[in-house]
């Protein structure tokens, strides 16, 4: 697996299998969040396969489709409350750049813009297309 730290407790990662999350729960992740819409995958790791891995294996599971270029306010709100806790949380999509978009969006106005994009970038992440759009959100939370 191709885990990516984002914070203490975030990490991010291409798409992971069913198999996979018992490993993730034995590292200690307690959350596990699936931003990759059903239509992306087929049926052997769409999200209900991944809700009954992750119960199976003592996680908390949110489903939180991520279409490319269709940022919503309940989404980012979505993400956000998966990951306000203090227990480790591991979010995947197609690579981990649309989880780590929506961590960028959270983020904003709570650590600065540069923070939050060489924090994505140190993960492998370019997110300057999203530049404007964190701005706005830190403005917006003023």
């Amino acid at each position: 697996m191709d885990l990516r730290q984002l914070s203490p407790d975030l990490a991010v990662s291409p798409q992971i299998l069913p198999e996979d999350v018992p490993q993730l729960a034995e590292a200690g992740f307690k959350v596990l969040v699936n931003n990759r819409p059903d239509e992306e995958v087929d049926s052997a790791i769409d999200h209900d396969v991944m809700a009954r891995a992750a119960e199976a294996a003592g996680m908390r599971y949110h489903y939180l489709p991520f279409h490319p270029g269709q940022i919503t306010p309940d989404l980012i709100s979505g993400f956000a409350e998966a990951t306000a806790g203090r227990e480790p949380v591991i979010a995947y999509c197609r690579s981990g750049n649309r989880c780590t978009v929506l961590w960028a969006l959270t983020q904003a106005g709570r650590r600065s813009e540069a923070e939050i994009l060489e924090t994505a970038a140190q993960a492998g992440y370019d997110l300057s297309q999203i530049r404007p759009l964190i701005a706005s959100l830190a403005n917006n939370r003023g």
